[in-house]
């Protein structure tokens, strides 16, 4: 598959590196991950490891940037 050509600076790399690293290390992302796997191998979903982690650290991201779309109100 190859990795895609981005133009981003090598710290705007690092930062998002970081980020996903301390995402995946997190016990809240493997404990969805898991949960995940298991639904997805009783469904026969091809693939149901990788899809699981891609599902989980998309959510993960995504979380993310929900809340920091909505900042939190006093």
């Amino acid at each position: 598959m190859g990795i895609p050509k981005f133009d981003f600076p090598d710290d705007e790399v690092k930062k998002w590196l970081n980020h996903i690293a301390l995402i995946c290390l997190s016990e809240e992302f493997q404990s969805l991950k898991r949960e995940l796997e298991t639904i997805y191998l009783q469904s026969n979903v091809e693939n149901a490891q990788l899809a699981a982690f891609q599902d989980a650290l998309y959510a993960f991201l995504n979380q993310d940037d929900d809340d920091n779309t909505y900042p939190a109100h006093a």
